[in-house]
């Protein structure tokens, strides 16, 4: 298995971690989750949220990760996933 392979394969998990999540996920949290996502699947669309001020707040979260390659975004995505969101459930 390739490199990217493994690093597709740890963010797929990762996601469905967080696709699984049960407990309430911070807000600040959940918006880089967002951002990393977005990026690492290379999808710019407008925030489809039907609150205008979710928009905002996602649209902001994914100027500040704009020039994150996608890769890149998929190893902070795993990171976040590891070292904040699985720590709120120890």
């Amino acid at each position: 298995m390739k490199k990217s392979e493994t690093l597709k394969v740890r963010f797929e998990a990762a996601v469905a971690y967080v696709n699984s999540f049960t407990d309430p996920i911070p807000a600040d949290l959940l918006l880089k989750l967002y951002a990393y996502y977005k990026v690492a699947n290379q999808n710019y669309d407008h925030p489809g949220s039907k609150s205008e001020l979710i928009n905002a707040f996602k649209a902001n979260a994914l100027i500040q990760a704009q020039k994150i390659k996608p890769k890149k975004a998929m190893q902070s995505y795993i990171e976040l996933v590891e070292d904040q969101l699985k720590n709120i459930t120890d």
